[in-house]
Protein backbone atom coordinates (compact mmCIF):
# COMPACT_ATOMS: atom_id res chain seq x y z
CA UNK A 1 0.00 0.00 0.00
CA UNK A 2 1.41 3.49 -1.16
CA UNK A 3 0.87 6.20 1.49
CA UNK A 4 2.01 9.40 0.72
CA UNK A 5 2.78 11.67 3.68
CA UNK A 6 3.53 15.15 2.36
CA UNK A 7 6.21 18.02 4.07
CA UNK A 8 4.61 21.01 3.99
CA UNK A 9 7.94 24.21 3.82
CA UNK A 10 8.24 26.13 7.28
CA UNK A 11 8.58 29.98 7.13
CA UNK A 12 10.41 31.13 10.43
CA UNK A 13 12.63 33.44 12.24
CA UNK A 14 13.00 34.06 15.99
CA UNK A 15 9.64 35.33 16.21
CA UNK A 16 8.18 31.34 15.25
CA UNK A 17 6.95 29.34 12.83
CA UNK A 18 4.44 29.22 9.94
CA UNK A 19 2.83 26.94 7.42
CA UNK A 20 0.93 28.38 4.51
CA UNK A 21 -1.30 25.34 2.96
CA UNK A 22 -2.87 26.18 -0.36
CA UNK A 23 -5.55 23.79 -2.41
CA UNK A 24 -4.00 22.19 -5.79
CA UNK A 25 -0.46 23.82 -4.17
CA UNK A 26 0.00 22.23 -0.85
CA UNK A 27 -3.35 20.18 -0.90
CA UNK A 28 -3.39 18.41 -4.02
CA UNK A 29 -7.38 19.13 -4.41
CA UNK A 30 -9.96 21.94 -3.44
CA UNK A 31 -10.23 22.68 0.10
CA UNK A 32 -14.11 22.33 0.74
CA UNK A 33 -14.12 21.62 4.52
CA UNK A 34 -11.59 21.66 7.78
CA UNK A 35 -12.20 20.69 10.89
CA UNK A 36 -9.98 19.42 13.64
CA UNK A 37 -10.15 17.05 16.88
CA UNK A 38 -8.72 17.72 20.25
CA UNK A 39 -9.07 16.70 23.81
CA UNK A 40 -9.31 13.04 22.60
CA UNK A 41 -8.34 10.56 25.79
CA UNK A 42 -5.34 8.44 25.01
CA UNK A 43 -7.45 4.94 24.90
CA UNK A 44 -10.26 6.38 21.94
CA UNK A 45 -10.07 5.09 18.38
CA UNK A 46 -11.82 7.83 15.80
CA UNK A 47 -12.54 7.22 12.27
CA UNK A 48 -13.83 3.37 11.62
CA UNK A 49 -15.37 4.51 8.61
CA UNK A 50 -14.22 5.27 4.78
CA UNK A 51 -15.76 7.32 1.93
CA UNK A 52 -16.98 7.03 -1.33
CA UNK A 53 -15.61 10.36 -2.93
CA UNK A 54 -14.18 12.72 -0.13
CA UNK A 55 -10.30 12.84 -0.82
CA UNK A 56 -8.45 13.75 3.01
CA UNK A 57 -4.89 15.74 4.34
CA UNK A 58 -4.60 15.16 7.75
CA UNK A 59 -2.34 17.29 9.78
CA UNK A 60 -1.63 16.54 13.62
CA UNK A 61 -0.87 20.32 14.33
CA UNK A 62 -0.11 19.97 17.92
CA UNK A 63 1.05 16.72 20.07
CA UNK A 64 1.17 13.37 17.84
CA UNK A 65 -1.99 10.68 16.50
CA UNK A 66 -1.34 7.43 14.67
CA UNK A 67 -4.03 6.64 11.65
CA UNK A 68 -4.59 3.41 10.52
CA UNK A 69 -5.32 2.90 7.09
CA UNK A 70 -6.94 -0.03 5.28
CA UNK A 71 -7.79 -0.45 1.42
CA UNK A 72 -9.23 -4.04 1.84
CA UNK A 73 -5.92 -6.00 1.26
CA UNK A 74 -3.49 -4.65 3.24
CA UNK A 75 -3.25 -2.32 6.67
CA UNK A 76 -0.38 0.10 7.62
CA UNK A 77 -0.13 2.39 10.74
CA UNK A 78 1.07 6.14 10.24
CA UNK A 79 2.46 8.24 12.98
CA UNK A 80 1.83 12.09 12.38
CA UNK A 81 4.06 13.82 15.03
CA UNK A 82 4.88 16.70 13.26
CA UNK A 83 3.03 19.90 12.66
CA UNK A 84 4.50 20.29 9.18
CA UNK A 85 3.29 16.97 7.60
CA UNK A 86 0.34 15.76 6.37
CA UNK A 87 -1.07 12.27 5.59
CA UNK A 88 -3.07 12.16 2.02
CA UNK A 89 -6.19 9.51 2.21
CA UNK A 90 -7.85 8.74 -0.43
CA UNK A 91 -11.52 8.09 -1.01
CA UNK A 92 -11.26 4.13 -0.40
CA UNK A 93 -9.57 3.88 2.26
CA UNK A 94 -10.46 2.58 5.73
CA UNK A 95 -9.36 4.89 8.63
CA UNK A 96 -9.01 5.05 12.20
CA UNK A 97 -7.00 7.46 14.35
CA UNK A 98 -5.52 6.53 17.94
CA UNK A 99 -3.00 6.82 20.13
CA UNK A 100 -3.14 10.70 20.77
CA UNK A 101 -1.08 12.07 22.63
CA UNK A 102 -2.81 14.73 25.60
CA UNK A 103 -2.16 17.53 23.38
CA UNK A 104 -2.91 16.37 19.84
CA UNK A 105 -4.76 18.49 17.66
CA UNK A 106 -5.70 17.00 14.54
CA UNK A 107 -6.75 18.69 11.84
CA UNK A 108 -8.41 17.71 8.53
CA UNK A 109 -8.73 19.12 4.72
CA UNK A 110 -11.59 17.90 3.22
CA UNK A 111 -12.33 17.48 -0.94
CA UNK A 112 -15.96 17.98 -0.05
CA UNK A 113 -18.82 19.33 2.47
CA UNK A 114 -20.54 17.03 4.75
CA UNK A 115 -22.42 14.76 3.21
CA UNK A 116 -23.12 11.52 5.21
CA UNK A 117 -24.00 9.35 2.29
CA UNK A 118 -20.88 9.52 0.95
CA UNK A 119 -19.83 7.59 4.67
CA UNK A 120 -19.01 3.89 4.68
CA UNK A 121 -19.47 2.78 7.92
CA UNK A 122 -19.97 -0.72 8.17
CA UNK A 123 -16.37 -2.60 6.76
CA UNK A 124 -18.08 -5.28 5.08
CA UNK A 125 -19.86 -2.98 2.93
CA UNK A 126 -16.29 -1.28 2.52
CA UNK A 127 -15.05 -4.25 1.77
CA UNK A 128 -17.80 -4.75 -1.34
CA UNK A 129 -17.00 -1.29 -2.02
CA UNK A 130 -13.28 -2.24 -2.86
CA UNK A 131 -14.28 -5.27 -4.67
CA UNK A 132 -13.43 -7.52 -2.03
CA UNK A 133 -15.93 -10.23 -0.90
CA UNK A 134 -18.28 -10.14 -3.73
Amino acid sequence: MQTIKYTFQPHGDERGQLISLEEFKDIPFRIKRVYYMYDTAADVVRGHHAHRNLEQILVCVHGSCKIRLDNGREKKVVALEKPYEGLYVSNNMWREMFDFTHDAVLMVFASELYDESDYIRDYEEFLKFVGINE
